[in-house]
């Protein structure tokens, strides 16, 4: 059996790099690959793919978003986030929105077939140091509560309009691309400004950041 494979980076330089030494390994193909999260969406409907390895900060949707879509469409696709962040925000939320993986950038090669190889047979593969994370959140989280992030307060379609704003699209741009009227989208930004008592774009991008939503 032959494994299909996505490789989802905004970095061509990564996307080849990856598809390099994965093209090395018997019985696994790369069949396509993606820039942006929509464009994964996109390429995981077409290709149905075994597995997506999944940049985490992408532009115009983020890899967390991407990732909740497409296990919405393709449950059967098996995600790794491999990113740079180790932030609890951006691990925590993966596994949330159902990412099997999470290795750092910094990762060897070896890890990344471990992982590829745990992933496939239907377990979890995490880093060490991620790891080590996500145990010390859960005790936190047991002595304080459960802050709330943007992924709790704001409903998907309100985090995927606020990314856009963040990246600087303007109104008109983001109803084109995402199919809605203008008014609906200032509906939308009006809540999510209500929802987190922020005033401007430019707090809203401050905001966007440090929840990971979108980066610099």
């Amino acid at each position: 059996m032959e494994y299909k494979i996505i490789i989802a980076d905004d970095h061509k330089i990564v996307r080849e790099g990856l598809r390099t030494l994965l093209e090395k390994l018997s019985g696994f193909k790369v069949v396509g690959e993606a820039c942006d999260g929509v464009q994964s969406l996109e390429k995981a409907n077409e290709l149905q793919p075994h597995l997506i390895i999944m940049d985490i900060s992408m532009p115009v949707l983020n890899g967390i978003e991407a990732t909740r879509q497409i296990l919405q469409k393709v449950p059967s696709t098996r995600i790794i986030a491999l990113s740079m962040h180790a932030d609890r925000r951006f691990v925590l939320e993966a596994l949330k929105a159902g990412v099997k993986g999470y290795l750092l950038k910094d990762s060897a090669f070896e890890e990344l077939q471990t992982a590829i190889k745990t992933v496939l047979n239907n377990q979890v593969f995490l880093s060490s140091s991620i790891t080590d994370l996500v145990v010390r959140e859960f005790i936190q989280q047991s002595e304080v509560g459960v802050a709330k992030s943007a992924y709790v307060i704001l409903s998907p379609r309100e985090r995927e309009i606020l990314q856009l704003f963040a990246e600087g699209h303007s109104t008109k741009e983001i109803a084109n691309h995402l199919r809605i009227s203008i008014k609906t989208v200032e509906t939308h930004r009006k809540q999510v400004m209500d929802k987190l008592n922020l005033h401007s774009i430019a707090e809203l991008t401050k905001y966007a950041i440090r929840e990971g939503l979108t980066s610099l």
